[in-house]
């Protein structure tokens, strides 16, 4: 069976700059070790091994052109031997010779077997390359390209953060019950709170499939380890994942994972691109190494609403496809008034799997900060290759497609604004006019 980190498809592309690029091939990698270092230092990954893996890929090629004389030494061999038996001659030096081949090439076959999968290891932990047109650094480096509606003006009365509204209206508990039942990290929604949810998640459905053309899904939230090593997640992420060991099944982080491996081990054909997913699910998070950091509130938990958007293009089209992506999620936050801004993110601060990514924060007016409430990336093939998803292009070659995906979007942080920068003098919350429809009220009251 083909293996699709060995394949040298056609993946090439032009860049922005008319720069040809091409993504994370073993072949590749190494014939680019320069490119691929500068990279590694633009994402601030130190504990890459270039060298070791550059000279493991020659060792195996050494053993595979010694592979193939072998196999053609036998060849000639049988053809000697036939004749030398059909002559009457003695066999047995060629039947020694017959045996010492096969014991060298099964030694061969052990130690080809043992490179592949020590490289495999080796490229399932290596990050995608870098945009070359994102920004260079880290956080610090991070790009506001705009900031959309208006700021909300100062409250001419004594406003709350979203914790003290939470308490007060009495529609989420993250700190009593919810912790009762599963522990710190989790929050329980009662009552309009619980509307609040269901119908932010049904506002946003409706949204990205009626008005923006997405298909709607309802996937499983369990899922192999195949799946997840598809998109990214293993092997590298595992102590942040929710691991169901006696089957060896994880809770997905986010419907990402299971969406985007609907296609996988299928080869489309152009005209089916492109391809838009929606779907709503929960996540699971372990948020392991953050305990400690943003835990309050709404703030970070480790289940937590999603509607997520993927999308499957041709590799010259996923510029544009990433752009239309961030309007469709832009669209929700205009929908419901909230003030944000678009953050291009920096080449040290993207996801393991991103290409170029741009994060939308939402401001908060009482906790007086911007909350980021989606990351859009587009990934070019770096998960199709993992995934093994192509397309079918003139004269039967095939490629892998580019994915993108993001969130249209994570409730707790939007609920969180919402609650902040709708509060009235009177200690209620008036409803975004987007959602009355769904919530069928115009305030969030404790008396609803």
């Amino acid at each position: 069976m083909r293996d699709p980190i060995y394949d040298d498809l056609r993946t090439s592309y032009l860049g922005a700059k008319g720069k040809e690029t091409k993504v994370l091939d073993i072949n590749w990698v190494c014939k680019n070790v320069d490119q691929v270092e500068q990279a590694l230092k633009e994402r601030n990954e130190q504990n890459v091994d270039l060298e070791t893996f550059v000279k493991l890929n020659q060792d195996r090629k050494n053993l595979q052109f010694r592979s193939d004389e072998i196999k053609h030494e036998r060849k000639e061999i049988s053809t000697s031997f036939q004749k030398a038996k059909k002559a009457g001659e003695d066999v047995a030096p060629l039947q020694e010779k017959t045996k010492a081949l096969k014991n060298e090439e099964k030694e061969i076959d052990a130690r080809l077997t043992e490179i592949k999968q020590q490289q495999r290891e080796f490229v399932m932990r290596l990050p995608n390359l870098p945009h070359e047109d994102a920004p260079k650094g880290g956080e610090e480096s991070n790009k506001v390209t705009r900031t959309e509606g208006e700021k909300p003006a100062p409250f001419d009365f004594d406003a709350k953060d979203h914790m003290a509204l939470c308490e007060d209206l009495g529609f989420v508990d993250v700190n009593n019950r919810g912790v009762k039942i599963a522990g710190s990290g989790f929050a329980l929604y009662q009552g309009i709170g619980a509307k609040l949810v269901r119908s932010l998640i049904n506002f946003m459905l409706d949204l990205h499939t009626d008005e923006h053309g997405y298909k709607e899904i309802a996937p499983p939230l369990l899922v192999t380890r195949k799946t997840m090593t598809g998109t990214g997640q293993l092997p590298k992420f595992e102590d942040d994942l929710y691991h169901c060991s006696k089957d060896d099944l994880f809770l997905i982080p986010t419907a990402e994972v299971p969406v985007t491996n609907l296609l996988s081990d299928e080869i489309l054909s152009p005209k089916q691109l492109p391809v838009a997913y929606t779907a709503y699910t929960p996540c699971f998070r372990r948020e392991a190494g953050s305990y400690g950091a943003d835990t309050r509130g709404l703030m970070r938990l480790h289940q937590f609403d999603k509607v997520e958007l993927v999308r499957f293009c041709l590799p010259e089209e996923s510029e544009a496809e990433h752009q239309k992506l961030l309007g469709h999620a832009e669209k929700v936050l205009n929908l419901l008034g909230l003030h944000y801004r678009v953050l291009e993110l920096a080449s040290g601060d993207m996801g393991f799997a991103a290409a170029r990514c741009y994060d939308l924060e939402v401001w908060a007016p009482v906790s007086e900060r911007w909350f980021e409430v989606s990351s859009v990336s587009n990934f070019r093939d770096f998960q199709a290759r993992r995934a093994n998803i192509r397309y079918r292009k003139e004269a039967k070659k095939v490629e892998f497609v580019h994915t993108l995906n993001g969130s249209g979007l994570a409730l707790p942080r939007i609920i969180l604004c919402i609650l902040e920068q709708y509060q009235t003098d009177d200690g209620r919350v008036r409803v975004p006019d987007a959602l009355r429809p769904y919530l069928r009220a115009d305030f969030l009251s404790k008396d609803v």
